[in-house]
């Protein structure tokens, strides 16, 4: 299996476009009749894909120790198909037709606390559940900034997309192969200006594994990045995870307190950032057996560090 940044990117520029046109004039009932047989298609043709889901969902079926978890062939496609749902919902998060009356939150007093004090708050996200429905949160209050980072070399046409049927520009993508000291330095001019900074503490880097460490996640060792935890620290400032999941016909994002503040004594560096990694994964894991079919990494995720350096 290949790294995941390597897979071959299905869903370009005019795709979306096309995909948001589509949302708009017809509604989400023909869209989802459409994309529907897309994903069949897509579960048939994508082995790799298809055996990283049901590796996931026996996994979680075991640590959850939930019997009602399918690991087969038909809980694969309802794993693909609540993926192909969660598309419609980026639709709507980024058309403006999901409204605050579709979303709850729980944690979010913690979060707007800071911002209020004029604080900028880091939050860790995933690929559980949908994080571009984090574009409503721009919408709360009056001058709130959210800022994504993205390992897409798309982020600006994207970006550039989403602003044109938005009602507010108040979420800007970041593109970003490596946090760099210049993209540090960027990121600590919005924490201290007040804003908020979202990255997925999921994914492994796109450039190299030097900066990766293994945590028990699902009940065997996985890879994790440290640059989000790396990032905290160099930011100090507060850091909560966030998980946006769909629970019925709600948007539920829980915002849970992490650290803060992260400061790595230069002697402890590496255990100190093994244990902030662990606390993460075991976050994830959690949320994980909350909603166990909307976790959308379709890779083995648990590749060892000389098996994914094979693959790139």
């Amino acid at each position: 299996m290949k790294h995941w940044a390597q897979a071959e990117e299905r869903g370009i520029i005019w795709g979306m476009r096309a995909l948001l046109k589509c949302y708009l004039f017809f509604g989400r009932g023909f869209l989802q009749i459409f994309l529907y047989p897309v994903t069949a298609y897509y579960w048939l043709t994508n082995r790799p894909a298809r055996q990283a889901s049901r590796d996931y969902l026996a996994r979680i079926r075991r640590y959850s120790n939930n019997s009602d978890i399918d690991s087969g062939y038909l809980g694969s496609i309802r794993h693909f198909m609540c993926f192909s749902n969660a598309i419609i919902d980026k639709l709507a998060a980024w058309s403006g037709t999901l409204t605050l009356a579709d979303v709850d939150y729980h944690g979010r007093e913690a979060v707007f606390g800071h911002l209020q004090n004029q604080q900028g708050v880091l939050l860790f996200g995933s690929h559980l559940g949908n994080m571009e429905v984090c574009r409503v949160i721009a919408t709360l209050r009056k001058n709130i900034r959210v800022n994504v980072l993205v390992h897409t070399k798309h982020a600006e046409k994207f970006n550039a997309l989403l602003n044109e049927y938005a009602k507010s520009d108040a979420l800007t993508l970041i593109q970003v192969t490596d946090i760099n000291a210049a993209v540090a330095i960027r990121l600590k001019d919005m924490i201290d200006n007040g804003e908020i900074v979202v990255i997925a503490a999921d994914r492994t880097p796109v450039n190299g594994l030097s900066r990766v460490s293994e945590a028990d996640f699902l009940g065997a060792p996985a890879l994790f990045p440290q640059g989000p935890h790396i990032l905290a620290g160099l930011l100090k400032c507060p850091v909560f995870t966030m998980f946006c999941l769909k629970e019925g016909d709600k948007q539920v994002i829980y915002f849970d307190h992490f650290s803060d503040g992260m400061a790595f004594k230069r002697h402890q560096r590496d255990a100190e950032i093994q244990k902030s990694i662990q606390q993460f994964a075991d976050t994830l894991q959690r949320y994980c057996s909350k909603a166990p079919l909307q976790w959308f990494n379709f890779y083995n995720f648990w590749q060892s560090k000389d098996e994914t350096s094979n693959n790139t």
